[in-house]
């Protein structure tokens, strides 16, 4: 049974990644998983996906294009604000300005650079670099 369908669709991404496929089957996909893909492709991590009804639920295929280092969700979904995001930057990512942190907020799911813009704060989902 599944109990997390993010961490376990970021795993896949990840896994496929480093033994270099060109795409990766993930499923089931809910709407948060979906959001999160739409994130990376705009962040250049992969390419696009394409979302296919099974008979279990939906899948996504997912094409790589060799730019993910490291991904994954965050758990405990801990709340941030707005003056404690700099400090989950250095937690959970190597370097300044390297790499991206997935929030969920009362404006929907973002970025962190987003989020700092729109000065909102709201749950750490996952990250990517």
């Amino acid at each position: 049974m599944l109990n997390d369908t993010l961490a376990n669709a970021l795993s896949a991404v990840l896994n496929s990644e480093k033994i270099g496929k060109e795409f990766c089957i993930v499923g089931p996909v809910s709407r948060i998983v979906k959001e999160v893909l739409d994130i990376m492709n705009s962040a250049g991590y992969i390419g696009s996906y394409e979302t296919q009804k099974v008979h279990g639920g939906s899948q996504a295929k997912v094409f790589l294009i060799g730019m993910i280092n490291k991904c994954g969700a965050v758990k405990p979904r801990n709340s941030i604000k707005l003056e404690n995001l700099e400090l989950a930057e250095k937690r959970f990512l190597p370097a300044k300005d390297f790499g991206i942190l997935i929030l969920s907020t009362n404006e929907g799911i973002m970025t962190n650079e987003t989020a700092k813009k729109k000065k909102v704060g709201g749950r750490l989902i996952a990250y990517c670099y």
